[in-house]
């Protein structure tokens, strides 16, 4: 779990330091929905860079048909 952190260079003293800072700006009653709302915001971007890169690639094949109907 934590080499996804790797490259910010936090031990796990750290992370806790900043997860309390967290419990206390937001409270106990909110962090559910905030994390529920974070899920839901990494959900949507996922989907939309799928859906750009299936974009990205129906573009590409278009492309690629044109140039050989004009270079036949």
């Amino acid at each position: 779990m934590f080499e996804q952190f790797a490259f910010l260079d936090l031990s796990t003293p750290e992370l806790l330091i900043i997860l309390l800072i967290i419990l206390l700006l937001f409270g106990g009653k909110n962090l559910p929905k905030l994390s529920r709302s974070l899920g839901e915001s990494m959900r949507e971007f996922r989907k939309g860079i799928d859906e750009g890169a299936k974009n990205e690639t129906k573009t590409t094949k278009k492309q690629t048909t044109k140039k050989k109907k004009t270079a036949a």
